[in-house]
């Protein structure tokens, strides 16, 4: 099809819109403008039709962007997902249930989820899972560790910003608190975890994985009036997922050294 060039008043207003997009700081969309326009032409859209394909390209950009600021601030700190869970590997964990948790349905009623098992069997890979999904779906989503969030709260109340650093671990809609038990807690630990669980309870969802079962908790954090006050609020609306069996990283070292024992024993030449 000929198309006949463009007039000198329509080269100015050509040149007016892409300068009010750029104006109003839509900027996929003006950067788009002449792949559009030619487009419309080509297909002849409605002037309609092309306006949604205009701006549907500035949506994507812009939820694009959003995504990406909540995942930098949800701070996830592997690329897991619940989609490359090894199932075949980790058969206790019920394949309908973990699609059920990835609906992110569990963070409407403010359900908690507590992931227990030894080190190694995939407890990290679906918290992970879970908040990248949150993200993704639009929720604001926060990961650390039991370790990390008991010293931000130690600081906080020695620098004065204890209410500040509260306020903070009760914003996001989904909490990950990863690795409780693994590593020894220091005195105030349990009263940080306690009043983070406590400003949720309720309200917003809270994942943690741990190594110890909740029996343990009062060992863990070194107040068993604590840990049983603490457990109540968790419990009373959750999602309780026991993991068990070989290590992950055990299972790949056993493979590894299997084939290299296989390949040793392959180049042998065999005595004459």
């Amino acid at each position: 099809m000929t198309t006949r060039p463009a007039t000198v008043g329509e080269n100015s207003l050509y040149q007016q819109l892409r300068g009010h997009l750029a104006n109003l700081k839509l900027t996929a969309s003006a950067e788009a403008l002449p792949s559009v326009l030619d487009q419309a032409q080509a297909e002849g859209l409605s002037v309609t039709a092309t306006l949604e394909r205009l701006l549907a390209i500035e949506v994507d950009a812009t939820e694009a962007r959003r995504l990406a600021g909540r995942l930098r601030f949800a701070s996830i700190p592997t690329p897991a997902t619940l989609e490359d869970f090894d199932h075949d590997a980790q058969s206790g964990v019920d394949p309908a249930l973990l699609a059920e948790l990835g609906t992110c349905r569990y963070i409407e009623t403010a359900t908690n989820v507590l992931l227990i098992g030894p080190p190694g069997v995939g407890k990290t890979h679906i918290a992970a899972g879970l908040a990248r999904r949150a993200a993704e779906i639009g929720y604001r989503t926060y990961f650390t560790t039991a370790a990390d969030l008991a010293a931000r709260c130690h600081r906080a109340a020695i620098e004065g910003r204890w209410a500040y650093t509260m306020r903070f671990f009760a914003g996001p809609t989904l909490l990950v608190i990863d690795e409780l038990g693994y590593l020894p807690l220091p005195a105030e630990a349990a009263s940080a975890l306690f009043q983070v669980v406590s400003q949720r309870y309720l309200k917003t969802s809270i994942v943690i994985t741990t190594n110890r079962g909740v029996a343990a908790w009062g060992d863990i954090l070194g107040d068993t009036t604590v840990a049983a006050a603490m457990l109540d609020r968790l419990l009373h609306r959750s999602v309780v997922i026991n993991l068990d069996g070989d290590s992950y990283r055990l299972r790949d070292h056993h493979a590894r050294t299997d084939t290299l024992r296989r390949t040793t024993t392959g180049n042998r030449n065999p005595l004459p």
